[in-house]
């Protein structure tokens, strides 16, 4: 029997991307077992928590919602400790996925033991994002979310490569990971920032690898939740982490330099280029 998966989604702010992130998890399609998770870290948006209340109600969703809000670290935490049994995809509230992602997505952690991590290709994922890497991109001009997953999951089917760190808009955490390395360092990183590459770098030293999904392509809005002081938040997460892992800014250096995922990016381009108008043009008049 296929194992669960439990998606855990903290939220909030933002009704309009947690709506959308929400309604492409329920919708899209999985043969594999999951309980869609909820966390509303008392938004101070009331609509957020009426919607996510109704859903919760009509049995769609498993919903956990805080009186106080207790920061995005203690969620997470909260939300893969749930059962201690079960894989899980810490997923941002700002997302949307098509498809048959999930299915995907863990097939590559079931593949190989010793992966510790999965994350998908996003628009917006710093190492992993598309078609630029290290950039936040706009969807190319006639793309959507399934358009592009679709591409990749055509282009890649099966194909990963290894990253140094795992990006957290959507990780993909195996629970052996989670039993020997632990939850996410609350006491360091608060609010949030930080606690993904910390986790990442000593599930590293612990033996486990991280590998971005070629097959999988995840949206990302970015910064709904933290709005304008991710930034500083950022700045002293990236301070810890570098006092705490000083062989983590090496490895990504020597990644950027040598780009592993480029010929990932490359493949899922031609597979666009293969279904564009003007290929499909080219072979009606070739056939």
């Amino acid at each position: 029997m296929a194992r669960f998966v439990d998606i855990v989604i903290p939220v909030y702010k933002g009704e309009a991307e947690t709506r959308a992130c929400v309604q492409s998890v329920l919708a899209a399609s999985h043969g594999m077992p999951r309980e869609v998770v909820v966390i509303d870290d008392a938004s101070p948006e009331p609509a957020i928590s009426a919607w996510l209340r109704g859903l919760a109600q009509a049995g769609r969703i498993t919903l956990i919602a805080h009186p106080d809000n207790r920061g995005f670290v203690a969620t997470a935490n909260e939300g893969m400790s749930l059962h201690g049994d079960r894989d899980v995809v810490l997923l941002n509230s700002d997302t949307e996925v098509a498809p048959g992602w999930l299915d995907r997505l863990a097939a590559h952690a079931r593949r190989d033991p010793g992966v510790g991590t999965v994350t998908p290709f996003s628009n917006n994922a710093t190492i992993c994002s598309y078609p630029r890497t290290l950039e936040r991109n706009d969807l190319p001009p006639g793309e959507t979310t399934v358009s592009l997953d679709a591409a990749f999951a055509s282009a890649n089917a099966g194909l990963s490569a290894d990253i140094p760190t795992a990006v957290g808009f959507c990780m993909f955490i195996t629970r052996e990971c989670l039993k020997r390395v632990g939850l996410f360092d609350e006491a360091r990183y608060g609010a949030g920032y930080g606690e993904e590459v910390d986790f990442c770098m000593r599930a590293a030293r612990a033996g486990f690898r991280h590998v971005v999904a070629g097959d999988v392509f995840v949206r990302h809005a970015g910064e709904v939740s933290f709005g304008n002081s991710g930034a500083e938040r950022r700045g002293r997460a990236q301070a810890i982490v570098d006092e705490l892992y000083p062989e983590f800014q090496p490895r990504v250096r020597e990644f950027i330099a040598r780009d592993p995922l480029a010929e990932l990016r490359q493949r899922a381009d031609r597979a666009r280029a293969r279904r564009s108008p003007l290929a499909r043009l080219m072979g009606f008049l070739r056939g």
